[in-house]
C-alpha cells in the first residue's frame, strides 16, 4: 500500500508496529519519500535489525562463495514470513480503510501480493537476457557487394571479353565491355574508359576493370547511379553541363542518324549544346546547373539515352536527342538574330512567333525574373537562353514552363498571381485587340474564366500549385501576353484537337517542332530550287543548314 500522507519521522512513536510488507521501498510512494527523506533511513535500519535479515544476507554470501544458484524468491518470501509473526500490523483489527472501487486487475494492493520480491528489482537475481536476433547489414557507404553468383557471372564475361588479361583493351575495343559487360548504353564507352584509365595510359586491364566495376560494387547500382558515378568528376555530389560533353562527342561520333554531321564540326558543337541544355531545363529543376543523383532518377534521362543506343533514327528520340527538334530551336534563333552576333536584343524577340508577345511580357524577360541570363552581356540573351525561352513559350504544359512564366507574372515576387499582376499584362492584349479591330474582352470576363479554369484553392489568388494541378493552366499565360495562342485557344481548331486526342503521348513541343521542320524544310527547299542546287549559299546571310 503506497504512502500518499506526508509523515514527520518525530511522529512515529513506535516504529516496530511497521508491517514488513511496508518496508518493500519500491512501493512506497515516491511524494512520502521526498518529503521525509530520514524515513527512508529508519525503514533501512528497522529491515537491517529484523531476525531474519542477517540469516537472509549470510545465507545469500555463502551460495554466492560455493556457486550455487541464488533464489532470492524463497529467501525473501521466508523474511516476510518470519516479519509478519514479529511485527504486528499497521492497522489492527478491522480498521483498515477500504479498497479503492476498481478492478482487481489495477489495484496496487493486489498486484504487490502477486509480485515477488524478487521481480521487483533484486540486484541479486540472475536474469536470463533473451537471445539478441542478428540483424542484416542494410546499408554500404560503397554500395551493396554483389552476390556470389552475380560475381561469378560477371567475371565469366570479363574473362571472355579480355582476352589477354596482361596487354588489356584499348578505347576503342572497349564498348562491346560497355555494353555486354556494364549494360550501359555504348555512347558512354569513353566515358567509362577515362574513368578506369586515370592515368592515361590508352589500355584498360583485366584487373583494374574488375577493381573498378567489381571490387568497387559498380555491378550492383541501379542504371542512374551508374551513370552518375561514371560522368560526376571526383570530388563532386553533382553533374554540370561540361560532364556531358565527352558523352555526346561519341554519340556523334557514333551514332548511324548523325553521320551526315561529322563534316561539319561547328554544326556538332550547337547540336551538342542544345541536347545538354534541353536535359538540364528539364532535369535539373532547382536550375542551378548541378544536376544531383535525385534529379537524374528522376528524370527521363537513362530511358532516353537507352533509347538513343538502340534507335538508329535519332530523330525518333524525342526526349533530348532529336536532330529535328534541334534544327528547329537553331533555326528560330538564327531568324531573330540579324546581325548573327550569336545575341538576341529586346526588339530581336519581339519579333517572335510573327509578334506574338507582349512588349511588356519581352520586358519582364529581359529583366532576368524567370531566370538569370547566362550571356553575361547587358541587354543581351544567348543561345542557352533562347532555348529555355523556346521550350517554356511553345509548350507551357510542362512543369519547367510554369515556373518559368509564373515568375514573370509574379511582379511582387510573393508566390501569388493577383488580378492586378494579371491586369497589368492583359491591359496590353487588350489594346492589341482593338488595333487589330477584334472584338475586345473586357478583364472583368477573363478573370472569371481563368478562375473558373484553375480553380485555386484561395480566391483571385493563384499560386503555383493551383496552376500545375490544372491541365489548361498554360492557356492562361497565352490570354495573358501571347495573342495569336489566345486566339487559337478561343477558335479551338477542330483538326487540332483530333490530332491531340490521336496522339496522346506527344507534347505540345513535339508537335510544334514536327509542325516547325516541316515549314522549314519546304521554305529551305523552294530557295534551294530558286537558287539552284549547284550554288552554295552564303552562311553569314542565309540560314545555318
Amino acid at each position: 500500500m503506497a504512502l500518499s500522507i506526508k509523515m514527520d519521522i518525530d511522529a512515529v512513536e513506535d516504529v516496530t508496529c511497521l508491517d514488513p510488507e511496508l518496508l518493500q521501498l519500491p512501493d512506497v510512494s515516491p511524494f512520502a519519500l521526498k518529503a521525509s527523506p530520514q524515513l527512508v533511513e529508519d525503514l533501512f535500519s528497522q529491515w537491517l535489525s529484523l531476525p531474519g535479515t542477517g540469516h537472509l544476507v549470510r545465507s545469500l554470501i555463502d551460495d554466492a562463495k560455493s556457486g550455487t544458484i541464488v533464489n532470492a524468491s524463497t529467501n525473501f518470501s521466508t523474511l516476510n514470513a518470519v516479519g509478519s509473526h514479529s511485527l504486528p500490523s499497521m492497522f489492527p483489527g478491522s480498521n483498515a480503510p477500504p479498497l479503492s472501487p476498481r478492478s482487481s486487475s489495477g489495484s496496487p494492493r493486489t498486484s504487490r501480493q502477486k509480485s515477488s520480491p524478487s521481480a521487483l528489482g533484486s540486484p541479486l537475481k540472475l536474469v536470463s537476457e533473451p537471445m539478441q536476433e542478428i540483424i542484416p547489414q542494410f546499408y554500404f557507404q560503397n554500395g551493396c557487394p554483389p552476390t556470389k553468383e552475380l560475381k561469378e557471372q560477371c567475371l565469366s564475361q570479363i574473362n571472355h571479353l579480355f582476352n589477354n588479361p596482361l596487354n588489356g583493351l584499348q578505347i576503342d575495343e572497349f564498348k562491346a565491355v560497355t555494353k555486354e559487360v556494364c549494360k550501359l548504353p555504348s555512347f558512354l564507352s569513353s566515358a567509362l574508359f577515362r574513368k578506369i584509365d586515370v592515368d592515361w595510359t590508352g589500355i584498360v586491364t583485366r584487373d583494374a576493370f574488375v577493381k573498378y566495376w567489381v571490387d568497387g560494387n559498380m555491378l550492383t547500382m541501379d542504371i542512374a547511379t551508374q551513370i552518375f558515378e561514371i560522368l560526376k568528376r571526383p570530388g563532386c555530389k553533382y553533374l554540370t553541363q561540361v560532364d556531358f560533353k565527352p558523352v555526346l562527342r561519341e554519340l556523334l561520333a557514333t551514332h548511324p542518324g548523325l553521320e551526315f554531321l561529322r563534316n561539319t564540326p561547328e554544326f556538332q558543337d550547337r547540336y551538342a549544346e542544345t541536347v545538354i541544355y534541353r536535359i538540364f531545363y528539364h532535369i535539373n529543376r532547382s536550375g542551378n546547373g548541378r544536376l544531383t543523383l535525385r534529379e537524374l532518377k528522376r528524370g527521363s534521362l537513362v530511358a532516353a539515352m537507352q533509347h538513343a543506343d538502340e534507335e538508329e533514327d535519332i530523330n525518333k528520340v524525342l526526349r533530348y536527342f532529336s536532330y529535328e527538334h534541334f534544327y528547329v530551336i537553331y533555326c528560330k534563333f538564327w531568324e531573330l538574330d540579324t546581325d548573327h552576333d550569336f545575341f538576341i536584343d529586346r526588339e530581336n524577340l519581339i519579333r517572335y512567333g510573327n509578334h506574338a508577345l507582349t512588349y511588356r511580357i519581352v520586358d519582364r524577360i529581359f529583366s532576368q525574373a524567370p531566370r538569370k541570363f547566362t550571356s553575361e552581356v547587358e541587354g543581351k540573351m544567348g543561345y542557352e537562353d533562347f532555348v529555355y525561352f523556346m521550350l517554356s513559350e511553345e509548350d507551357k504544359s510542362s512543369q519547367p514552363s510554369l515556373e518559368y512564366w509564373f515568375k514573370c507574372i509574379d511582379l511582387d515576387g510573393n508566390g501569388v498571381l493577383t488580378p492586378n499582376e494579371m491586369q497589368f499584362f492583359y491591359e496590353e492584349q487588350l489594346h492589341r485587340m482593338e488595333c487589330m479591330a477584334q472584338e475586345p474582352v473586357l478583364f472583368e470576363d477573363i478573370l472569371c474564366q481563368i478562375i473558373d479554369m484553375i480553380a485555386p484553392e484561395r480566391e483571385y489568388c493563384i499560386t503555383l500549385q493551383d496552376l500545375k494541378r490544372c491541365k489548361l493552366s498554360g492557356n492562361v499565360f497565352n490570354i495573358l501576353f501571347n495573342l495569336n495562342k489566345f486566339v487559337a485557344f478561343e477558335s479551338r481548331d477542330p483538326f487540332l484537337i483530333r490530332q491531340e486526342r490521336e496522339e496522346p503521348t506527344l507534347t505540345e513541343w513535339d508537335r510544334f517542332a514536327h509542325r516547325e521542320y516541316i515549314r522549314l524544310s519546304m521554305e529551305e527547299d523552294v530557295e534551294d530550287a530558286s537558287n539552284g542546287s549547284a550554288e552554295v549559299w552564303d552562311e553569314s546571310l542565309e540560314a545555318p543548314f
